[in-house]
């Protein structure tokens, strides 16, 4: 009867952590949109989107952050388009060709569990080399070499994780009718469409959001980007910017242009989770 009250009494304890970790979670989510909403509501306007900085924009005068939502949009792009054509043949190779649980797998699957959790400011610093060997200036290109860098391991470890799910008589099967390594590739990467395009979201989100390792690579502008060569501004930066003036408007359209960013966060993880609903129910 002891044991059973304290195994009891241990569920009960845990039961009260995870319940106390769930509200402050979701109190810290509630705070952090309130305080956005708050404080940027005010300041939120259609100007303010769709028009450009102007002069003196930065000291509170007429203007927006239509370069800066363009230029997160082109750097998260084409930065995730890349890390997509880097990252899913990767993916496959490390599955599909090579022997699973073999010395190479389990070593290049440790080296992309590292690139994962490398903060983005190396990620900066290591493009800004690459960048000055190669002779490119601080640009929208720099900016792009940057973020497809920090998601290539992104996609390749969710994609990994996708492929984990396959079950192993689907191989079986294929490899039974006489396919090949690349027919059997094709119909994993079908069975896991859904999934992948949730691991470009994933990679997107985490691309647009960023702002160290762009910080040093891509420059800031209050011009629209209209060249890959150029430097371009992005939400991060614009945020960053204007938080740091002393001027109270100045430091409300901070937060408005935040609550843009969030925006399209939101809709990138509303999307995210559909996606992923239909992976469950692709699943056999």
């Amino acid at each position: 009867m002891t044991n059973i009250k304290k195994r009891l009494l241990k569920e009960k304890i845990a039961k009260m952590a995870m319940q106390l970790s769930g509200i402050t979670i979701t109190g810290s989510l509630f705070f952090i949109v309130g305080t956005i909403l708050y404080k940027g509501l005010p300041y939120l306007s259609w100007e303010m989107i769709s028009q450009a900085p102007k002069g003196g924009f930065y000291i509170g005068k007429e203007g927006g952050i239509l370069n800066a939502i363009l230029g997160s949009l082109y750097l998260a792009t084409f930065s995730t388009v890349l890390a997509t054509v880097i990252g899913i043949p990767i993916s496959i190779f490390l599955n599909v060709y090579v022997k699973s649980g073999s010395f190479l797998e389990r070593s290049c699957k440790l080296l992309f569990d590292v690139l994962f959790g490398i903060p983005s400011i190396v990620y900066g610093a290591i493009a800004f080399s690459i960048m000055v060997w190669m002779g490119i200036r601080a640009s929208l290109l720099g900016g792009i070499i940057t973020i497809t860098l920090l998601t290539i391991p992104i996609v390749v470890r969710t994609i990994d994780e996708l492929l984990k799910t396959i079950p192993v008589d689907l191989k079986h099967v294929t490899f039974s009718l006489g396919s090949t390594r690349w027919e059997l590739a094709k119909v994993l990467l079908k069975y896991i469409k859904p999934g992948i395009f949730t691991a470009i979201l994933l990679a997107f989100g985490r691309a647009i959001g960023d702002v160290a390792g762009v910080l040093l690579t891509t420059g800031f502008s209050d011009n629209l980007p209209k060249y890959i060569d150029e430097p371009a501004a992005t939400l991060p930066l614009a945020i960053f910017f204007q938080l740091s003036s002393p001027i109270p408007e100045v430091q409300g359209r901070a937060y408005a242009s935040a609550l843009v960013l969030t925006f399209i966060i939101l809709i990138i993880v509303i999307c995210t989770h559909l996606l992923a609903s239909r992976q469950q129910k692709h699943k056999i």
